[in-house]
């Protein structure tokens, strides 16, 4: 495989991965991308529920929000697509997406050279097909977009294999949105916690939504307000953590806020209590204190990366097991997780200084 030139593109398409925690892990890539080609615009394909993650990132000039759904239906929207994206004139058109329909847009939009992990079949669409090996798949994601760079020949050294911290920017006009949010609902200077007991993949990854409850009891008296995070899909979770929660000060934003509006109020937290999930990414990468709770996946390749990061599993014979409903039936990996560990983790994580946005 000829190295690419970096001094070549001046117009990158990137297409972002689909869910909030692996566009997460795509930004030292990204990072890495703009630093290597500082004279190319970066335009970034994102599904509309991932693009505030890309919105702020720096050398990113556009993002192209794409609904397939809605706005490029079936075969003719894939087409039509692929003629706007012909328009733009991209010289390189990198791919974190794994799937065959992004390398077929790329090549449908006649990108010249386009580049990505040779998995689905898609080799013969892709002018540089990366080999997906076993060994890159065992790496931390955040290192696993970069080898595509380093296998090019962009990168001067191989990723580490426990990856890189991510770092998240907020969009002013959603900075500017929490501040005024926070300060209506009179918890301007107030000390915040944050609980996503729900995660988009299944219950395998969801530490009983009563155990969070218990725990923002135990840490009650630490903090003035209680938020909780999660998409509409998981508002159960969250409705049901705050039945548990009588006499406290409980906002429940599930489903309320657009992306860039909770990442925004993740950023204002003073501690974040989480599932694996997106929002776990967010905050890590946002450098919020967080506490994750680990079940069935692995936190080798998809841990958490911050400076403030405790992370809380258990060795079963089962875990990871990556499946989205136990096949055990008692979640065993997240019941030997008992709520008083969580919060003790939460204390001593909590000690020293912490740069809180205000």
């Amino acid at each position: 495989m000829k190295p690419l030139d970096p001094r070549a593109p001046r117009r990158i398409l990137v297409r972002a991965t689909n869910w909030v925690g692996d566009a997460v892990m795509t930004l030292p890539a990204l990072a890495a991308l703009h630093q290597i080609c500082p004279q190319a615009e970066i335009e970034v394909l994102a599904r509309s529920w991932v693009g505030a993650v890309y919105a702020a990132a720096p050398g990113v000039s556009r993002v192209i929000a794409y609904d397939k759904q809605a706005d490029y239906p079936g075969l003719g929207g894939k087409l039509r697509l692929a003629r706007e994206l012909k328009q733009r004139r991209y010289d390189w058109a990198i791919l974190w997406q794994n799937a065959f329909e992004a390398a077929l847009i790329a090549w449908l939009a006649r990108v010249p050279t386009r580049l990505g992990y040779g998995s689905d079949g898609r080799s013969a669409l892709l002018t540089h097909a990366i080999p997906r090996s076993e060994a890159v798949r065992q790496v931390h994601e955040t290192s696993y977009y970069l080898y595509i760079l380093q296998e090019a020949g962009l990168l001067e050294r191989d990723p580490p294999d426990g990856g890189v911290q991510p770092q998240l920017n907020i969009a002013s006009p959603d900075a500017a949105w929490s501040k005024e949010f926070l300060a209506g609902q009179g918890l301007k200077q107030s000390r915040l916690l944050g609980l996503a007991p729900g995660a988009a993949y299944g219950p395998a990854k969801q530490w009983p939504a009563q155990r969070f409850a218990a725990t923002a009891r135990e840490l009650a008296t630490d903090f003035d307000a209680v938020l909780l995070f999660g998409s509409q899909g998981e508002a159960g979770a969250c409705a049901r953590v705050a039945e548990s929660l009588p006499g406290l000060k409980v906002l429940d934003m599930a489903g309320v806020t657009s992306l860039g509006q909770a990442l925004a109020l993740l950023q204002r937290l003073d501690l974040f209590i989480t599932n694996d999930s997106g929002l776990m990414h967010a905050a890590a990468a946002l450098g919020r204190p967080i506490v994750a709770v680990f079940g069935s996946t692995n936190p080798i390749t998809t841990g958490p990366l911050g400076p403030r990061v405790s992370l809380l599993r258990k060795e079963v014979d089962c875990s990871p097991c990556l499946e989205p409903e136990c096949a055990k039936g008692d979640l065993r990996c997240f019941t030997a997780i008992e709520p008083q560990e969580v919060a003790q983790a939460a204390r001593e994580l909590m000690t020293g200084d912490d740069p809180k946005v205000t």
